[in-house]
């Protein structure tokens, strides 16, 4: 089998196996499976993450070692829909009578396609490997629930959803799995439904999302109202299609650049760069992003889905639904590089969301409600550095992605083993010295706990480093081209163009902006930035003290039976410990043969994803590069991280004992409640779009109720109570039927008498 069959049997291999596991489980779980009805899943997702392992090898085994820039190979599995001549184009031809303007038709063709690239595989493999982990741990955790076959035959189905989302190469069929990552967390968030709690949770999180959602679907409309197709990029059918050679990508031409919707942005519409057709659909596609991804202003639901197991809590914030929005913009970065405007939304959001989550997380006493907190301020990390637009930003976006998954699963799988231990009580001012007791989860915690924080060595220091190196370079940037735009006496400088301006038509008319206009606005997202990080190592720091150390605090749930957890929950807890450790060091590849100087310049991560198809286009290869290792970003971060950490230490070290202390910080009306009230964001919502909207509902009830419905029954009753009159009458009295007869002679005689006389 050669390399290209290779690559496709193992891109199907990797989502089929987890629906098989999900079909499985929910056909024979309920009578045959039982108590081990996790073994489907855990085998289909553990040989899912082996192909995956597989795929990489698989896309990497060229003679240099490393990706092919470019490479992809497609997997068609059958043709969904096909509509001929369902799209008819204009376009202006030059003929020496001079232009003329002829209308195309285009076919519409919706392939079942799968599509191996570095970045698809990266996500494939980070996916099935926590997904992994986290079924593994849920094996042991949810084992007396009544509903074991069921959560697993969700979380199956879940893991299949998230690699088909990454996998497919169209935006119809990443909108179909989109949608399906969706339901399947409105199931495992509400898996409690018999818990009013977790009904409402999940009811919340399915209802925000369909927001996002509507912004995704308007964007789908208006890309195929644009530009007639829906594809990524088209690979042109014929031999060529199937050539063996990687270099030959035939997704990038001879020019480096992209086909379909990612390379007609440039090519096809006057207005997309800096315009409003192109900036309506990114701004579309950030709402579907915001959406999933939990930024503001959609970012109310994934605190509130705590309600649902912990597993399920670690799976949606580490590995499947929340780095679906991040993958999308990421997937999508040509558009959004030839719309600056909506890149600078996209950066904006993320940090504000970074630094509002931030200063929400500081006062939660929920555990699970921190950590939910703490990965919606990480995912604003992730969109800041997407929002650079340049190959250093999304490449530092997926590494914090990554990076991310394994410590913020630990942290959630770590705060699963304490609930566990304790009654499923998850309050921390019920705990304290807790590292006594759960020695295994207490160190894998703290490496969790480090690892958010960005402490060196850890994977957090790295990724955060390369976020906010990116940010940092950007200002740079911006701050060369503006002194080259000065230079110029007033004319706009080559490198002033933020895009690769040799693919727009010459007769666009827009302009494109001045680095000045967002230099400002960069400048105050890093420090932005750099205030969030500290609010993580405080807010970070607060719960491990207060969960780990002080003096020993059981709660009343936990009677006489907290104890460290079974070794089902606590391997998967070390894996994670160990990956959060070094899986930094690792991608960022330091060798210690060689100089150290040389080594901090390297980042095979960076390096591997850039050969993706859609970043490896001139259009993004022209940005800033990924650059080496950040000393004095690095130096700053880790400063503010550890001040966090220390300060959060005297404070719930020292002051925790002093009650009065806590009580009056508690009950006072300033920014700690603002915090803790989580800035009346809930409330806001609830006063201006629930009421507002329960308020309709009542209506259109009343409506429907009352006037439509009472209209209808009224005219029913009409002859129900005419037949009671007459039903009346019929008394059975001969002379009453006789006295009836008479005056219809009567009626019918003065009836033709008024005939006649007329």
């Amino acid at each position: 089998m050669g390399n290209n069959q290779t690559i496709q049997a193992l891109i199907v291999l990797i989502s089929a196996l987890p629906l098989a596991a999900a079909v499985l489980t929910a056909v024979l779980g309920p009578r045959w499976l039982r108590r081990w009805s996790h073994v489907p899943a855990l085998v289909a997702i553990f040989v899912s993450f082996l192909c995956s392992l597989g795929l990489i090898q698989q896309i990497r085994s060229d003679d240099a070692g490393t990706v092919s820039v470019g490479f992809e190979e497609i997997c068609t599995l059958w043709t969904w829909a096909s509509v001929e001549d369902a799209y008819t184009q204009e376009s202006d031809s030059s003929t020496t009578s001079g232009e003329t303007t002829t209308q195309e038709t285009h076919d519409f063709t919706i392939d079942v396609t799968l599509r191996a690239d570095a970045l698809t595989s990266a996500m494939l493999a980070m996916v099935t490997f926590v997904s992994f982990l986290v079924v593994f741990f849920a094996a042991g955790y949810m084992r007396d629930d009544p509903g074991y076959w069921r959560f697993f035959s969700y979380v199956a189905l879940f893991v299949f959803s998230m690699t088909m989302l990454v996998s497919v190469s169209n935006l119809l069929l990443l909108y179909v799995f989109w949608e399906a990552v969706g339901v399947c967390s409105y199931l495992l968030i509400g898996f409690w439904y018999q818990k009013s709690s977790a009904a409402a949770a999940g009811k919340k999180a399915f209802l925000v999302n369909r927001v996002g959602d509507f912004g995704f679907a308007l964007a789908l409309l208006l890309i195929w109202s644009t530009y007639g197709t829906l594809n990524f990029h088209d690979t042109p059918a014929g031999p060529d299609s199937d050539a063996s050679g990687y270099a030959a990508s035939p997704t990038l031409d001879t020019d480096h650049e992209l086909r379909g919707i990612l390379g007609q942005t440039r090519l096809q519409d006057d207005d997309f760069a800096g315009g409003a057709v192109g900036t309506a659909i990114c701004l579309l596609l950030l709402i579907g992003a915001c959406g999933k991804s939990a930024q503001f202003p959609l970012h109310v639901w994934l605190p509130d889905a705590m309600e649902g197991p912990t597993p399920v809590s670690a799976l949606i914030h580490a590995a499947t639904m929340v780095t679906a929005g991040v993958y999308m913009v990421v997937r999508f970065s040509p558009l959004f590089l030839a719309a600056p405007a909506a890149l600078v939304v996209v950066a904006a959001i993320g940090g504000f969301t970074a630094l509002l989550a931030g200063l929400i997380a500081l006062t939660q006493n929920d555990l699970k409600r921190v950590l939910a907190y703490s990965t919606i301020s990480q995912l604003g990390f992730m969109f800041l550095a997407v929002g650079t637009g340049s190959l250093a930003g999304i490449t530092a976006g997926m590494f914090h992605l990554l990076t991310h998954a394994f410590f913020k699963a630990l942290l959630f799988l770590g705060a699963g083993s304490v609930m566990h231990a304790m009654g499923n009580v998850i309050d921390m001012r019920q705990f304290g010295g807790l590292r006594r007791l759960m020695p295994i989860t207490h160190w894998t915690f703290l490496i969790g706990c480090l690892a958010l924080s960005g402490i060196f060595p850890l994977a957090g220091f790295w990724s955060k480093d390369a976020v906010l190196g990116a940010v940092h370079d950007k200002i740079h940037e911006l701050e060369h081209q503006q002194q080259e735009s000065e230079f110029s006496a007033g004319q706009p400088s080559t490198a002033a163009v933020m895009l690769v301006s040799e693919a727009s038509r010459p007769d666009a008319t827009h302009q494109e902006p001045s680095p000045a206009s967002f230099l400002k606005i960069y400048k105050l997202l890093y420090w932005v930035a750099v205030a969030a990080a500290f609010l993580t190592a405080f807010y970070t720091g607060r719960a491990y003290f207060m969960t780990f150390w002080g003096p020993l605090r059981i709660p009343q749930e936990a009677g006489n039976h907290a104890h460290e957890s079974p070794f089902v929950m606590t391997i998967p807890l070390s894996v994670l410990a160990l990956c959060a450790a070094v899986v930094g060091v690792a991608f960022v590849g330091l060798d210690f043969e060689r100089p150290l100087a040389e080594q901090l310049q390297t980042n095979y991560f960076a390096e591997y994803i850039a050969g993706t198809p859609s970043l490896a286009c001139d259009m993004v290869q022209a940005t800033t590069a990924p650059g080496g290792f950040h000393f004095s970003v690095a130096a700053l971060s880790t400063f503010v991280a550890l001040a966090g950490i220390g300060l959060s230490g005297f404070f719930y070290l020292r002051c925790r004992k002093d009650v009065e202390w806590w009580t009056a910080l508690a009950s006072s009306w300033g920014v700690y409640q603002l915090s803790f009230r989580k800035f009346f964001i809930d409330e806001v919502y609830t006063l201006l779009i629930v009421l507002p909207l329960q308020f309709v509902a009542s209506v259109c009830y009343w409506f429907d109720n009352c006037l439509i419905d009472g209209l209808v029954n009224f005219c029913g009753r009409i002859p129900v109570w005419c037949g009671g009159v007459l039903r009346s009458l019929q008394m059975g009295f001969v002379p009453f039927y006789a006295m009836f007869m008479v005056l219809g002679m009567l009626v019918l005689i003065a009836a033709r008498m008024l005939w006649a006389g007329g």
